[in-house]
């Protein structure tokens, strides 16, 4: 594993962070936590400075680091993109638009010439908005269990059923989805990948608002929604295996050990001017600060550890786990520090004292539970750990 930059990528680490400072003004000022998770920060409409910026990145390749140069990306390597993701996190700066990453690869290695020219451009210009009509109300985890379907109709499809935790739906254009086109087949085929227009008659979206107030998340409905045959990603019935289509991608996770760094020094400068003030932290607290402190480093270090693996040219399988697994868990365990030592105050939404330190600890408290459970569960995580790297049985 590489801890320090070659001489190669120190230079590209230079290029990137004064690109940053030139370009991105618009300053970190609140708690990374209070907009981790589902929370509707990421699908609000993107301010004027956020627009001018991911254009700025998107006329670089930078938005889509990964995807190749003829379809607009930088074409970078594992570990240029591991750079420039942890140099722009490190800035606050957005990364990304909202679902691109996913939906833009698969149409790449899977749709045909007419999807790519249709929605590749649009989608790393911005004006398209893109959702993912995965999980269903009882297709959670075990996605393959999903029951939506969707029914050929000579040059159509018909769609009925309905998709829940759905990001983003109520700005989104398009639509992504894996439907049931074959009930009699085995739950992991008869699966099919479609492209959906949201404005099709019959679709209905509902706003699901979480505890923290944040509109997210939705449940969409389907009632003889008509999607034409030529919308479908692969093959009919094989749309499993493009859903879960393994992307070269830096999957390293390196922006929850930069969120959780970053809440720290918020919550050290606090306890260091609440001491001056003649009111000391307790000595348990202080110890839990401390903890955390070395969880955020071994959490950069599990980073690190998966982005070595994928530059290598092998795939980190309990890797990748472990290191979700331990990011996730790793900001709630923040979060709840931030509680603690913030005592009544932090109890509260919002509190000018705290709010002056860039501190949201109630916020972030809030948006960080789902943490564990969005994009693979603790549980699930375990269980890869368990079975693919300890080798325990089933």
């Amino acid at each position: 594993m590489r801890f320090k930059d070659t001489p190669q990528l120190a230079e590209w680490r230079a290029t990137v962070r004064a690109f940053v400072r030139e370009n991105w003004k618009s300053p970190d000022d609140h708690d990374p936590l209070a907009t981790h998770g589902p929370n509707a920060k990421g699908y609000e409409a993107p301010t004027e400075t956020t627009r001018a910026w991911l254009d700025k990145l998107a006329a670089r390749g930078w938005i889509a680091p990964a995807w190749p140069k003829e379809y607009g990306g930088a074409g970078l390597s594992v570990l240029e993109q591991f750079v420039l993701n942890q140099e722009l996190h490190e800035a606050g700066a957005p990364t990304s638009r909202p679902m691109m990453n996913l939906v833009g690869p698969t149409i790449m290695l899977h749709g045909t010439d007419e999807q790519k020219k249709e929605h590749l451009p649009p989608l790393l210009r911005g004006e398209v908005q893109w959702c993912q009509g995965f999980s269903e109300p009882g297709a959670g985890s075990d996605l393959a269990s999903i029951q939506t379907r969707a029914v050929r109709d000579g040059d159509d499809y018909v769609i009925n059923g309905q998709k829940i935790w759905t990001s983003g739906a109520h700005n989104a254009q398009w639509m992504f989805m894996l439907v049931r086109t074959d009930p009699d087949a085995p739950k992991h085929r008869g699966i099919s990948y479609l492209l959906v227009p949201m404005d099709s008659p019959g679709i209905t979206v509902r706003p699901l608002i979480n505890m923290a107030d944040g509109h997210a998340f939705n449940e969409v409905f389907f009632e003889d929604v008509r999607v034409p045959v030529r919308n479908r990603v692969g093959e009919e019935n094989r749309g499993w295996y493009v859903g879960t289509t393994t992307l070269d991608f830096e999957r390293s996770n390196i922006a929850r050990p930069i969120q959780a760094k970053k809440a720290l020094r918020r919550l050290c400068a606090y306890i260091k001017d609440r001491e001056a003030g003649g009111n000391p932290v307790s000595h348990a607290l202080r110890m839990e600060v401390a903890d955390r402190a070395v969880e955020t480093a071994v959490c950069e270090l599990l980073s690190y550890s998966v982005v070595s693996i994928q530059a290598e040219g092998r795939v980190p399988n309990m890797e990748a786990s472990m290191c979700k697994m331990f990011g996730s868990e790793l900001v709630q365990r923040v979060a709840r520090t931030e509680m603690q030592v913030t005592g009544m105050a932090g109890q509260l939404r919002a509190d000018p004292t705290l709010e002056s330190y860039g501190l949201s600890p109630a916020m972030a408290y809030l948006s960080v539970i789902p943490a564990t459970i969005a994009a693979g569960s603790s549980e699930i995580q375990r269980n890869i750990i368990a079975t693919r790297g300890l080798g325990l049985p089933r």
